[in-house]
């Protein structure tokens, strides 16, 4: 699992069987700091989180298998919308 931030929407006219009616939303993977790390992705959305939401999502076949029928063709599903991080505070070089 890991942290993200929805950033914007994926507006798909047709998507691959099993895939009808899911949301699909642009995050930008953060680190618990709320930093960015890595590139903005495209995931489907499984609890309704919206624009700025910090969520969690997996990756690979945990990706598919968060999708209702199992084993669509996805490589990010949001899982869940984060009420809050309690993270120690980064070491200072």
């Amino acid at each position: 699992m890991y942290l993200g931030i929805v950033k914007g929407t994926v507006v798909a006219a047709r998507k691959a069987a099993g895939l009808e009616g899911t949301k699909l939303l642009l995050v930008q993977p953060v680190d618990e700091h709320g930093a960015s790390v890595g590139d903005i992705q495209a995931a489907v959305d499984t609890v309704q989180a919206g624009e700025g939401d910090l969520v969690y999502l997996v990756g690979s076949r945990e990706a598919a298998l968060a999708c209702d029928p199992w084993f669509v063709p996805v490589d990010a599903a949001i899982v869940g919308i984060v009420d809050g991080v309690d993270a120690p505070a980064k070491a200072r070089p």
